[in-house]
């Protein structure tokens, strides 16, 4: 019996969050043995254990790898649940858990990546690809490029496999009208998803005369700037932020149009969702979003920060509703045949599984 752990300390909800939940479940509830380490106030732990996922909380730090008292402790769990595969999340999961499941004699040694990032050619860096990690898992093509884009010798390719993340397609929605053209937004309110960007737009559409709601959902820590730039531009009628949604899919379903002006995404789950829900999408060119997106059919991709020609891709979609229902039906049947989370589970399962 193969034993494999599941090592996540994002105290934070969001895309990896969500990935490690729904692997470490569907695999545990498919009679494998599963463990999840898991940060011990995080939104995960609850859920591992709503789930009823074996898990333990603990509290990592950016420098909890230089505590030789963790890696012991460390080492020590990971020994005593006999670990065999362990999947890590985060770069500083790697550079405490790594070590320890090496000295733990942890056969696979996964860094799941799921931002696209670049890696810096740092010395500890070029220390834990090339001596501690035996496997990198990508969400995206995106992602795969920046593992060696700042060291082509950094990590073999051959060992970088990537599995896109899955979307359960049993989901989709019924297409609810709102009343006025809307706009919508989901994401944490962080730098990365770059929200500053569409309250710009709004000012933007407003002074082009056209009459729209734009709704962000999510929360974090840039909210209170955010208000403060809705107020400064002069959009509060236009923009609303209600916060943490609950149910994306409905909240999604109010638009007419998805927008995404992230800086990057290592693959944009949430994009996956809005073309569930047969929206068109615009959102910048870069990261995986062209693998998402088709480009002139179901949605568009726009430069990075050009408020004009991303305003006029939006203004192109408000005068034109059938357009929208087209692009919509593209996107929709670009997901079911790319991104059914039952392949994708099963091509999980089978990567980390060796019978």
């Amino acid at each position: 019996m193969q034993n494999i752990c599941f090592f996540n300390t994002a105290k934070a909800w969001g895309g990896g969050e969500k990935w490690h939940l729904e692997i470490s479940t569907y695999l545990h509830n498919k009679g494998y043995s599963v463990f999840v380490f898991a940060h011990v106030d995080s939104e995960l732990l609850k859920r591992l254990k709503l789930n009823n996922v074996p898990c333990i909380g603990i509290s990592i730090s950016n420098f909890s790898f230089l505590n030789p008292f963790q890696h012991l402790s460390l080492t020590t769990k990971l020994r005593k649940l006999n670990i065999s595969t362990i999947i890590m999340n985060l770069s500083r999961d790697v550079k405490i858990a790594g070590p320890s499941a090496k000295k733990a004699k942890v056969k696979r040694i996964i860094y799941r990546r799921g931002s696209a990032i670049p890696i810096k050619n740092s010395f500890l860096n070029r220390y834990y690809f090339k001596n501690v990690l035996t496997d990198v898992l990508a969400n995206s093509e995106a992602t795969k490029k920046t593992i060696n884009a700042n060291n082509k010798d950094l990590f073999k390719e051959n060992k970088i496999q990537v599995i896109y993340n899955g979307i359960d397609i049993k989901t989709i929605q019924k297409n609810h009208k709102a009343p006025i053209f809307t706009l919508v937004n989901l994401g944490r309110l962080e730098y990365q998803k770059n929200q500053r960007f569409l309250i710009e737009i709004a000012a933007e559409l407003k002074h082009r005369g056209l009459v729209f709601k734009l709704i962000i959902g999510g929360e974090g820590s840039l909210r209170k700037d955010l208000e403060e730039a809705i107020k400064k531009l002069n959009v509060t009628n236009e923009v609303e932020l209600p916060g943490f949604i609950k149910e994306p899919l409905s909240f999604i379903n109010k638009a007419d149009v998805f927008l995404l002006p992230s800086f990057w995404e290592g693959f944009g789950y949430v994009l996956a969702e809005a073309a569930l829900c047969k929206k068109p999408i615009i959102a910048f060119s870069l990261s995986s979003n062209p693998e998402l997106i088709l480009d002139k059919q179901s949605g568009y991709l726009s430069k990075v920060g050009d408020v004009t020609e991303f305003s006029d891709k939006i203004e192109s979609l408000y005068n034109n509703k059938d357009l929208r229902e087209q692009m919509g039906l593209t996107g929709f049947k670009h997901i079911i045949q790319n991104f059914d989370k039952k392949i994708q589970l099963q091509k999980i399962q089978d990567y980390l599984i060796h019978e």
